[in-house]
């Protein structure tokens, strides 16, 4: 049966990727252009990190989230907004003192990692449901965390994205609506290879959508080479699909993406060659159940 299937776009991430893909955002502007055009190529929702202009590395400066959702709002351009909550949460030890932060250490408190959220209102914001080894950090989200966290982002009226890279993430997500911390049945974002949570397969994303709570909405992507091939997979198990310059940089083998709408575009093909539709921003608000 043909249905609706809401895209994602990851527009620009954290990782040192623009020095090898130009195409990837680096300033405001460029980020809320580059959403605004994924928009137009077919994404009902955008998801927004931001970068320091200068440096090009990642940022938690609210007035870049503000220049970002308002250059996107003031285009007119129809699209669900989806704001990280993910930086603040990197931990290294000390090599000789251990108990002590290393370099690249930023940790916030859970405060600090809503206030854009909580400020500007958008109608989604990412909420990662644990911890895990990435890259040579720990990204830290303890349960204590991850309920504040939670609560302020129910009270300000914003559906939560439960980004879960591996199988106690996802049961974590599931406690918490349970307690009530997080309204059911909750969205959540199947998040595939990368290291070290679960892998990029066709067996791992079924078994991770075999544990979702009955009803709810589901995403999943896959990094790098397994991003397009994910896309399907994610199609042909009932789920929506996440694409962006934040997950991969490559439109095929050896091709740098020119653009996130090029990778948009590209997803919305699979999409339709499957013989489903892609949904609308305001079909997906009613599949999510979000106020715009």
């Amino acid at each position: 049966m043909q249905r609706k299937v809401m895209i994602a776009c990851a527009v620009t991430g954290s990782a040192d990727t623009p020095g090898r893909n130009p195409a990837v955002p680096v300033t405001p502007a460029q980020i809320a252009q580059s959403a605004i055009d994924a928009a137009k190529a077919g994404a009902a929702i955008v998801h927004i990190h931001v970068r320091d202009p200068q440096t090009t590395k990642p940022s938690m400066d609210v007035a870049h989230y503000r220049e970002v959702v308002q250059r996107i709002r003031d285009s007119g351009t129809d699209v669900v907004i989806n704001l990280t909550t993910g930086p603040g949460a990197r931990f290294a030890p000390g090599a000789e003192e251990p108990l002590k932060v290393g370099p690249g250490t930023n940790l916030k408190t859970a405060a600090e990692r809503v206030q854009h959220v909580v400020e500007l209102k958008p109608e989604i914001c990412s909420l990662d449901m644990g911890s895990m080894n990435m890259g040579q950090y720990v990204f830290v989200n303890t349960p204590s965390i991850l309920e504040n966290m939670a609560v302020a982002i129910k009270d300000a009226g914003i559906v939560p994205e439960l980004e879960v890279f591996e199988t106690g993430h996802l049961l974590l997500a599931k406690r918490m609506i349970e307690t009530g911390h997080i309204k059911g049945p909750g969205m959540f974002q199947i998040c595939l290879g990368i290291s070290w949570g679960q892998p990029a397969t066709t067996e791992a994303m079924t078994y991770m959508r075999n544990l979702l709570p009955k009803d709810s909405p589901w995403f999943a992507f896959g990094i790098s080479l397994h991003q397009f091939p994910m896309v399907a997979q994610t199609v042909l198990l009932g789920g929506h699909v996440r694409v962006g310059l934040e997950d991969n940089i490559y439109l095929g083998r050896g091709q740098l993406a020119p653009s996130n709408a090029a990778l948009v575009e590209k997803a919305a093909k699979i999409v339709e060659v499957l013989g489903d539709h892609v949904a609308t921003p305001a079909e997906a608000r009613q599949m999510i159940g979000t106020r715009q």
